[in-house]
C-alpha cells in the first residue's frame, strides 16, 4: 500500500507539473497572438492582454484591491497605426524584418537621393537620415521629433542604397490609456506583511498595419511565470499575503510601476520583499540578479538554495540597474530582485521574440527557485 501511494505521488507531481507547463506555453501562445498586436499602443493591443490577465486572475481565485484588479493611468506615447512604406534602390523593404522607423518619428512622404555620411550613414533631406544596421532593435517613444530615422538592416539591402522612397504615418496620442493588473493571496499568519511578484506585460505593439512585435521573452514569459506562480499560491496557501502586479508600459519608460509607486495599492512599508520577473523563458547559460549587490544577505540565501538543489546553471550578479520595473521600488525602500536569464535565442525587440522560438528551458528549475526562496523569506 505504501509503495502504491508513493507512486501516486510521483505520478500526481508529474502530472501536475506537466499541465503547468501546458498552461505556461498556452499563456504565451495567447498574448503574442495577433490579436493582442504586441499588447501595445494600436488596435487596443494592451488593453485586450490586460482584460485577459484579469480574467486569468479570476479563474486563478487571486483577490482584487479596492473591489478591481485594474489600476488606472494615462501617459502620452507616439504610435503608428497606418501607413509604413520605405522602398530602397526601388526595392519595397518589410517593416520589422528590412527596417524600422526610430519611435519618435513624425509622419512623412518624400522619395529622395541618398548622401554618404560613412559607410553606415545616409543623409536624404535635412530631416530624413537612414542607418544601416546589424540588429533592427525597436522601443516606445513618449515625444514626437521633428526628424525621422530608418534604421535598415545590412542583410536586406546589400547594395549601396542611393535612392529611398519614405510614406510612413504617426499619431502621437497625449493620453493614452494604460493599466496595472493588481491580485493578492491573502497571508494566513501575517496578512499585512507581503511578497511581490511582478512582470510587465505590455511589449512594443505595431508599427503600420501589418506589422506586430510579439514580446515572447519581453515578457509574455514572465506573465506566465507570474500566473503559474499564483495558481500553486492559491493551492498553497502562504504565511505572508503574496501580491501579483502584471505593469503595463514598462516599455515607454517603467511608467505603470512608477505610477503604482507613487499612488500604492498596498502600503510600501508592508513590502517585505519584491521579485519582478522579465525575460525569463530561457536559462541555458544561467540567469542574472539586479540589486545582488545593494541586498547581499538575499542573494546569499538565493545561491545557497540553488546550490542546495542544483537548479540553474549559474546565477549571476549586478548590482543596481533602472532597466526594469523594480527599479522605482528600490529607490522607494522597497526591496527587490530583477530577475533574469541567459542563453538560448536572442532576440530582443524585434519581430523574432516569438513563443515558437522560446525555449522555456529553465522555467521548472526557476519555479522551484523562486517557491523555496519565498518560503525562506516569509520565515
Amino acid at each position: 500500500m505504501k509503495i502504491l501511494f508513493c507512486i501516486f505521488l510521483i505520478i500526481y507531481a508529474f502530472n501536475s507539473t506537466a499541465q503547468d507547463s501546458v498552461y505556461v506555453r498556452k499563456t504565451i501562445n495567447t498574448l503574442t497572438a495577433k490579436q493582442f498586436w504586441g499588447r501595445g499602443y494600436t488596435k487596443d493591443g494592451m488593453k485586450k492582454a490586460a482584460e485577459f490577465i484579469g480574467k486569468e486572475y479570476r479563474k486563478i481565485g487571486l483577490t482584487p484591491i479596492n473591489q478591481s484588479y485594474f489600476q488606472e493611468f494615462t501617459m502620452p506615447v507616439n504610435t503608428f497605426p497606418g501607413r509604413m512604406s520605405v522602398n530602397i534602390n526601388g526595392k519595397t523593404l518589410i517593416p520589422g524584418v528590412d527596417y524600422i522607423v526610430n519611435n519618435e518619428s513624425p509622419t512623412l512622404k518624400v522619395t529622395a537621393l541618398l548622401k554618404k555620411i560613412d559607410s553606415l550613414n545616409y543623409q536624404a533631406t535635412p530631416s530624413l537620415k537612414v542607418t544601416m544596421k546589424d540588429k533592427l532593435t525597436w522601443s516606445v517613444a513618449s515625444e514626437v521629433s521633428k526628424n525621422t530615422i530608418i534604421d535598415i538592416s545590412r542583410k536586406s539591402v546589400k547594395e549601396v542604397p542611393t535612392t529611398i522612397s519614405v510614406d510612413i504615418e504617426n499619431k502621437p496620442i497625449e493620453n493614452f490609456k494604460a493599466y496595472n493588473v493588481v491580485g493578492m493571496v491573502k497571508g494566513t499568519q501575517y496578512p499585512d506583511s507581503v511578497l511581490l511578484i511582478t512582470a510587465h506585460y505590455d511589449h512594443l505593439g505595431g508599427m503600420g498595419e501589418n506589422t506586430y512585435f510579439p514580446g515572447a521573452n519581453d515578457n509574455a514569459a514572465g506573465v506566465a511565470m507570474l500566473l503559474s506562480l499564483a495558481k500553486y499560491y492559491i493551492k498553497n496557501p502562504p504565511n505572508y499575503s503574496i501580491g501579483f502586479i502584471c505593469f503595463g508600459a514598462e516599455e515607454a519608460g517603467l511608467v505603470g510601476s512608477r505610477f503604482f509607486v507613487e499612488n500604492p495599492m498596498v502600503p510600501l512599508s508592508n513590502i517585505r520583499f519584491l521579485l519582478n520577473l522579465d525575460l525569463v523563458g530561457t536559462g541555458e547559460s544561467g540567469m542574472t540578479v539586479v540589486n545582488a549587490s545593494v541586498y547581499p544577505k538575499a542573494f546569499a540565501l538565493l545561491n545557497e538554495i540553488n546550490d542546495q538543489k542544483h537548479l540553474i546553471l549559474k546565477i549571476n550578479a549586478r548590482g543596481k540597474a533602472a532597466n526594469s520595473d523594480h527599479y522605482f521600488f528600490t529607490e522607494a525602500g522597497v526591496p527587490a530582485f530583477f530577475i533574469y536569464t541567459q542563453g538560448g535565442p536572442a532576440f530582443y525587440h524585434d519581430v523574432f521574440d516569438r513563443s515558437a522560438t522560446l525555449p522555456l528551458s529553465e522555467y521548472h528549475d526557476l519555479f522551484k527557485l523562486l517557491v523555496d526562496f519565498n518560503r525562506q523569506m516569509m520565515k
